[in-house]
C-alpha cells in the first residue's frame, strides 16, 4: 500500500491564497510579486487582458490585482468578464468618476498608484475577509425579501414566489451587491454561466417580471433603474 506524504512546507503551499497580478508594467509587477510572496501569497502574473482571461478559463485565483492601462483589451473590459473572483483595481487613474464606475461595475476596491505597501496588504486582507463572509452566506436578505441560494427559493414577507432561472440569477446578483448600481452589460456577463439565454433585448423584460412578482405580494418596489448606469436594489 502506498501513501502520499505531504510535508509541512508542501501543505503551506497548498493552503496559500493565490493572487493574480494583471499588469504590463514589469517593474511594478515584480515589486508586487516580491511583496506578496514575502507575505505568504502564491502569485500568478499576466501582462495583458487576453492572457489573463485565457488563464482564468481554467484557473481561479483567490484575488486579482488589476491595472487599467493594459495593451489591447483595457482593464475595464477585463473586469466586466471576471466572475466569482474579487478584484482590486490598482491604477494611476485618480479621478473620482473612474473609481466610482469601477466599484459600481464589480471591483471590490480601488488603490491608486503610487501606493503604500502596508495599505495594499490591508486592503487585500479586508477583501479576503469579505469574500469569506459572502461565501458563508447561503441566504440573502433585502428588506423582507429572502433568497435561498441552496434551495433556489425566494420568499417575500414570508410567502414563496416562483422565479424563473434567469430571474433568480438577476435578483441574486442585485441582492449580492445591494449598494451598487450594476450596468446591463455586467449583469448579462455575470449571469451568463447560470442562464446563457438572457440577451440585452430581454433583460428589461426579466427585471420587469421580477418587480411585478415581488410587488404583487408586498406592494413594494424592490428594484430601481439608475439612468445611464443600470439597476440596483431600491433603498
Amino acid at each position: 500500500m502506498c501513501y502520499n506524504v505531504v510535508t509541512n512546507s508542501e501543505s503551506e503551499v497548498y493552503s496559500m491564497k493565490k493572487i493574480m497580478i494583471i499588469d504590463d508594467d514589469i517593474y511594478i509587477g515584480d515589486m508586487l510579486e516580491r511583496l506578496l510572496t514575502k507575505n505568504n501569497y502564491a502569485v500568478h502574473r499576466a501582462y495583458s487582458g487576453t492572457e489573463a482571461l485565457y488563464f482564468l478559463e481554467n484557473n481561479q485565483p483567490d484575488l486579482i490585482l488589476l491595472d487599467l492601462m493594459l495593451p489591447g483589451m483595457n482593464g475595464e473590459e477585463v473586469l466586466s468578464k471576471i466572475n466569482g473572483t474579487p478584484v482590486i483595481v490598482v491604477s494611476a487613474k485618480s479621478d473620482i468618476s473612474d473609481k466610482v464606475n469601477l466599484l459600481m461595475n464589480g471591483a471590490v476596491d480601488y488603490v491608486t498608484k503610487p501606493f503604500d505597501n502596508s495599505e495594499l496588504l490591508a486592503r487585500i486582507t479586508v477583501a479576503f475577509r469579505n469574500k469569506t463572509v459572502s461565501a458563508d452566506t447561503s441566504v440573502l436578505v433585502f428588506d423582507d425579501v429572502s433568497l435561498d441560494l441552496m434551495s433556489h427559493s425566494v420568499t417575500v414577507s414570508g410567502k414563496n414566489e416562483h422565479l424563473t432561472r434567469t430571474e433568480f440569477a438577476i435578483l441574486k446578483l442585485l441582492m449580492q451587491n445591494p449598494e451598487r448600481a450594476i450596468s446591463k452589460s455586467v449583469i448579462l456577463d455575470r449571469i451568463s454561466r447560470d442562464t446563457p439565454d438572457c440577451m440585452e433585448s430581454s433583460l428589461k423584460m426579466h427585471i420587469s417580471n421580477i418587480r411585478c412578482k415581488l410587488k404583487k405580494i408586498s406592494g413594494k418596489d424592490y428594484i430601481e433603474t439608475v439612468w445611464g448606469i443600470g439597476f440596483r436594489m431600491k433603498k
